[in-house]
């Protein structure tokens, strides 16, 4: 079930952004008077799984075709809006454009007025760029409605009172489990995710700790970010927190031997065992096999015997984190979120845009991942706060990759829109078409290195 719930999320938000960015497209070609010929969201090679046009101001419909029916040819000033069955994108095909479609025939046709290739280039290229303005804006809106609907709580990391568990790649570079972080590079971070962005950027600088009441400092190797995508680090830290019941689920280890919402589990074995992270690695050693746990209940401390399920868990639901320590919480109204939500999209377009260049190193080439990778960003569970967070993330991901200089890509249709109106002179058709499939070629390349990279991982590679 979790993992249906986060390929319907990965789903729906592609379907989301493919929308917002071919509608950014379609609408500037329309100001202009450019013709639209399609409009899909999804690809539809060899099939349609829907076609829709207005023709006599009535809207024809054609289900599962290969074609458009013929009496729509009388119609080709008309838009024909579609639903693919391959989800990986969609397409906008404007009249007099060489894109993905490849229609070379259409252009050896003279050339019309309200074709892509008569406008000027001013406004092809605000026709080119209208799809990444749209996705970058959308990613502003989505986090301005975010902090509108459910504001913004988190736990500061002067409020972490026992400190954090650390990912082993830290710990063997210095961090050791229960450290709080003070400074890196001489930056006081307010959170932890603020803290390891801090560190991402900061390879080979120095990171101060409070460590057992103690101040000292660790220096970042230069290879840090690297180890990190090399060891596939999903959480770096976690906050230190007890292990407090907050629910038990019906049938599970935990009710078979009665634990109770409000038992605080200290030991295993009758060796101390004190935090959430320490106790839940514990557990994995002993899958269906029986232990001892103890654990305080109304302050007093019992013993139970407990056989934990195959997977190490023992069926409780753990008493969220801002039960144990002070968050900070921001509301905002509706004006006051449009320029915080401007400022997320500007830092996230910023943070990604810095971590970009990990991707040209050897460990960041593996990390590179597919529809798998993606779909592994959404929670299990639907979460709405979660999964528009992570939404607006790949609107400004999609915005920053749309506009790198690759043929094919947005960007390289800008890259010759503005050599043509720098030199005075337009690339010819064919070179045109040649850069276009040589684009094509390097995108299917990098998606099926991508999900090769996921199908890898998948299995344990």
């Amino acid at each position: 079930m979790g993992i249906a719930t986060q390929i319907a999320q990965l789903l729906l938000s592609l379907a989301l952004l493919v929308l917002a960015h071919e509608l950014g497209h379609f609408f500037a070609a329309r100001a202009f008077s450019a013709r639209v010929d399609k409009f899909y969201l999804f690809f539809n090679p060899w099939c349609s799984i829907l076609r829709a046009k207005r023709i006599d101001r009535k809207w024809r419909l054609s289900w599962f075709s290969p074609a458009p029916p013929k009496e729509w040819a009388g119609n080709p000033d008309k838009t024909e809006w579609g639903l693919g069955w391959l989800p990986m994108g969609g397409y906008c095909k404007i009249a007099g454009m060489i894109d993905e479609s490849m229609d070379t025939d259409a252009m050896k046709q003279p050339m019309q007025a309200w074709e892509f290739r008569a406008k000027p280039a001013w406004q092809r290229l605000i026709i080119i760029t209208g799809g990444v303005l749209v996705n970058f804006i959308a990613a502003l809106a989505i986090y301005a409605m975010i902090l509108y609907t459910w504001g913004r709580e988190y736990i500061p990391i002067a409020n972490a009172t026992y400190g954090y568990d650390y990912c082993q790649t830290a710990l063997d570079n210095g961090f050791a489990n229960g450290d709080v972080i003070l400074a890196v590079n001489g930056k006081t971070p307010e959170t932890l995710g603020e803290a390891v962005e801090q560190m991402l950027y900061s390879d080979g600088k120095p990171v101060t700790l409070l460590r057992a009441g103690d101040t000292l400092q660790i220096v970042m190797p230069n290879d840090f970010s690297q180890q990190l995508l090399t060891a596939n680090v999903k959480i770096f830290a976690r906050e230190r927190a007890p292990f407090v019941v907050e629910k038990v689920t019906g049938g599970s280890p935990a009710a078979e031997a009665q634990l109770q919402r409000g038992d605080s589990i200290v030991g295993i074995n009758g060796a101390s065992v004190p935090f959430f992270a320490q106790i839940s690695d514990s557990l994995l050693a002993y899958k269906s096999k029986p232990m001892l746990l103890n654990f305080y209940r109304s302050g007093e401390l019992l013993s139970q015997e407990i056989t934990p399920n195959e997977n190490g868990k023992l069926g409780v639901v753990f008493r969220p984190l801002h039960s144990f320590f002070k968050t900070h919480r921001q509301e905002y109204g509706f004006f006051a979120s449009i320029p915080a939500g401007v400022a997320v999209g500007t830092d996230a377009l910023v943070s990604y845009v810095k971590q970009f260049k990990i991707v040209f190193t050897k460990a960041g080439a593996k990390s590179l991942g597919g529809f798998g990778t993606i779909g592994s960003l959404f929670d299990t569970s639907w979460n709405w706060p979660h999964f528009w967070s992570m939404t607006a993330f790949l609107s400004i991901m999609l915005a920053f990759l749309n506009i790198l200089p690759i043929p094919a890509f947005d960007g390289g249709h800008m890259m010759f829109i503005i050599y043509e109106m720098v030199s005075g002179r337009k690339p010819s058709d064919k070179f045109l078409e040649r850069s276009q499939m040589v684009g094509l070629i390097i995108i299917i390349m990098l998606i099926v290195f991508a999900n090769g990279n996921d199908i890898m991982r998948w299995l344990g590679r």
